[in-house]
């Protein structure tokens, strides 16, 4: 009697048994070495696994320190072409000044020999004591002669080839930096229902905050209070002061800045009118810094405190939780003025991931950078007096810096928000710039900015009591 055969051979032990096929590599397993061939598979992905990991670390180690770039192969490629160029040229240069030095020695032997023809010229004409005009200017325009062949010598001259002897070098690359744009109309995201002290109301914001969660914190400065407004929100709630001007812990006094310290969600303000930095923590307040004339805050990764001072024309610096010193001078110090180590109001500023500090010099119109323990700044932007040009800058406020270290700046009093690059002469408008108004594309005096996460820029429009947002074009 005939029987149905569905036994075939076994990719493993061989043997002719009742199997199942893998789908994955088309063999055949019985059902004694299929899990064996299944956990096979599960160590290759946990191997798979293991490597994404570490090549995400590798990812995370070159973004959070950016100075192992300069160890990039192709960074070594032109590090050598440099050291190359320069032992060329000046090998080049050494040959050139020894011709030159050889050149010269004749020269002054020349030049010695004709001068020491027409001194005994002069000595001749002295001791005879005949002699006129003529012989007068003759010796006076030798002498210029040969004075000029001394210093100018016509027999020698560089001459440059306009064909380089030095290989030149270029980056090619596709990924070249992609700049940014945004839509020029605004979206209200706080205010906008002229000014006032209702919930969906502000006064005069200056600066903006914004959270992971895209909420944003909002200094509702005539307002005397602090507001956040949930993403989506159609109104806001009062997170710290709204109790009237004043000088009591739980009020404020035309504050200019907020920072939130999303490690222990507390909050920390520039109470600006009352001379103090204060923490608000589950409305519980503490005061972190007293005397001091603040304006901007930013906290570094690090855990530093930033604060500028507008009347001492300074920045100085904290570490948090230490605020019983005095802190250190970072920019500033040096009395108020234009000089690259003064500052003349400052009002905003920024950190970056190397602790450099951009500083928004409000009355001399520029913004500043100083790097970590620089004794001076350097102008990034602006410094060109005040005006509307590409090149200038009207009294800047807020101010943040990109991935790509470029720099965006509230023009004040040019209602625009520009975007600088370091080293360039000038400027470009970047939202706004189509003069003072209450139009969605347009700014009245813009003094906070920030990015959302999506890369939306978000412009406390001070004048027109609300907080704009330009999205991004993908």
């Amino acid at each position: 009697m005939a029987t149905a055969n569905n036994k075939a051979h076994c990719f493993i032990c061989k043997k002719e048994k009742i199997t199942y096929p893998c789908r994955g590599c088309s063999k055949e397993f019985c059902l004694i070495h299929l899990p064996e061939h299944q956990q096979m598979l599960n160590d290759e992905l946990n191997h798979i696994i293991n490597d994404y990991d570490q090549f995400k670390q590798k990812i995370n180690e070159q973004k959070q320190n950016p100075q192992n770039l300069q160890k990039h192969s192709l960074i070594k490629q032109i590090n050598q072409w440099e050291t190359n160029s320069i032992e060329i040229i000046q090998q080049k240069a050494q040959n050139c000044r020894e011709i030159v030095i050889k050149s010269l020695q004749i020269i002054i032997y020349d030049t010695e020999k004709k001068f020491n023809d027409l001194s005994k010229q002069i000595k001749q004409i002295y001791k005879e004591n005949e002699f006129n005009e003529i012989n007068l200017n003759y010796l006076k325009n030798q002498l210029v002669e040969i004075t000029q062949e001394l210093n100018n010598p016509s027999d020698i001259s560089i001459e440059q080839d306009s064909q380089s002897f030095i290989n030149e070098i270029s980056i090619i690359s596709s990924k070249k930096p992609k700049f940014n744009r945004w839509k020029q109309n605004a979206i209200t995201v706080a205010g906008g229902h002229r000014e006032g002290q209702e919930l969906n109301q502000l006064k005069g914001p200056y600066g903006i905050f914004i959270d992971k969660k895209k909420n944003i914190f909002i200094v509702d400065t005539s307002n005397h209070r602090i507001v956040e407004w949930k993403h989506n929100a159609t109104e806001g709630h009062i997170i710290a002061g709204g109790n009237k001007q004043g000088n009591r812990v739980e009020q404020l006094d035309r504050p200019t800045d907020v920072i939130v310290d999303q490690q222990n969600h507390s909050i920390i303000i520039a109470d600006c009118g009352n001379r103090r930095v204060i923490q608000w923590l589950n409305q519980n307040q503490q005061i972190l810094i007293e005397n001091i004339d603040c304006w901007g805050l930013v906290m570094d990764k690090h855990g530093f405190l930033y604060v500028s001072d507008w009347r001492k024309n300074e920045v100085r610096r904290w570490k948090m939780g230490e605020y019983d010193n005095e802190g250190i001078v970072v920019a500033g110090g040096n009395g108020h003025g234009d000089q690259l180590n003064q500052l003349n109001f400052p009002t905003f500023i920024f950190v970056d991931e190397e602790q450099s500090v951009y500083v928004s010099d409000r009355s001399n119109h520029r913004v500043m950078r100083w790097r970590k323990y620089a004794k001076e700044g350097r102008i990034v932007a602006g410094g060109n007096g005040q005006g509307k040009n590409l090149n200038q800058l009207s009294e800047p406020q807020g101010i943040i810096v990109d991935d790509l270290d470029y720099i965006y700046v509230a023009d004040l009093w040019n209602h625009r928000v520009m975007r600088w690059c370091e080293g360039k002469e000038e400027g470009e408008t970047v939202v706004g710039g189509n003069g003072r108004g209450n139009q969605p594309n347009q700014l009245n005096h813009p003094r906070g900015l920030s990015f959302d996460d999506e890369r939306n820029l978000c412009v406390a429009d001070l004048a027109n009591h609300r907080i704009g947002k330009f999205e991004i074009i993908q």
